[in-house]
């Protein structure tokens, strides 16, 4: 039986003692990011978290849904208000989550953790990697300004059985599917840590990952950089080499005419070399 979140050692630990204003833990909900968003527009504060220990209706990227079972994931939504940075740096937030959920997966368990741009963690080696986790920012725009809500899914307990299918060309894995033995109650803490340590760097730059610091992190950490990608575009697809991530987040593609394009939505799909 997997053990479920200590909300009472969490609030000490992130926000009493740490960088979080407010924290709740739900046993059940449909999606943690469709709860923040209501809270949103009822004037959460920045930096107001809530988990979840099974999600009904998780939502990520272009709509996809899942289901999770109680306590074998690592299910998190958090409320930011970043006031102080245009709006034109907002769209690196989930690349920033990403860096911080990559490294700490690294750190605590030392198993190989990439990036998919923009907002999946894969696990595994070369041309085994799999989908472990996803991440998606969602805009609320209320009276009181800008919110973000910046969401992250984490496969840790499931077994093969357990999995959702694959997106992007890619299967899904998990922490314990890789050999990996979580305490969920330490990921947590470590994964929040981090998010608020990246967040910190990124505001004290006025968004500007190059002085932060935050591109460099990313570039290191893509996995999608150097490969064959084909970058789904409802209808009209983009091939080509993934060359580098700029300044305002987006992918940039060398398509097949040698003609670099700057890609800031889509979704991406490694191509096995030929």
């Amino acid at each position: 039986m997997v053990a479920l979140l200590d909300v009472t050692d969490l609030r000490r630990r992130l926000v009493d003692e740490g960088p979080y204003s407010a924290l709740d833990v739900v046993t059940v909900t449909g999606s943690t990011n469709t709860d923040l968003v209501a809270a949103v527009g009822e004037g959460a504060a920045d930096r107001t978290v809530l988990f979840a220990e099974e999600q009904q209706a998780g939502r990520g990227r272009l709509q996809r849904s899942w289901i999770s079972p109680r306590g074998y994931g690592l299910h998190v939504s958090v409320v930011l208000r970043p006031e102080a940075v245009p709006q034109s740096a907002l769209a690196w937030l989930p690349l920033i989550a990403g860096v911080a959920l990559a490294e700490t997966v690294r750190d605590m368990f030392g198993v190989s953790a990439t990036l998919k741009w923009p907002n999946d963690l894969l696990l595994g080696d070369g041309d085994g990697w799999r989908k472990a986790a996803g991440i998606l920012a969602e805009a609320v725009s209320t009276a009181e300004g800008l919110g973000i809500v910046l969401g992250m899914g984490v496969n840790v307990h499931h077994g093969a059985d357990d999995l959702p299918k694959g997106a992007g060309g890619l299967p899904a894995t998990s922490l314990a599917e890789q050999g990996v033995a979580v305490d969920r109650q330490e990921f947590a803490v470590r994964l929040l840590t981090a998010l608020a340590a990246a967040d910190d760097l990124w505001r004290a730059a006025d968004g500007d990952v190059v002085a932060s610091g935050l591109l460099d992190r990313y570039q290191r950490l893509c996995g999608t950089l150097g490969q064959r990608i084909r970058v789904e575009l409802g209808g009209n697809d983009l091939l080509g080499t993934a060359t580098d991530i700029d300044v305002g987040g987006r992918l940039v593609v060398r398509g097949v005419d040698g003609a670099s394009t700057p890609v800031s939505a889509g979704d991406v799909v490694h191509l096995r070399p030929s």
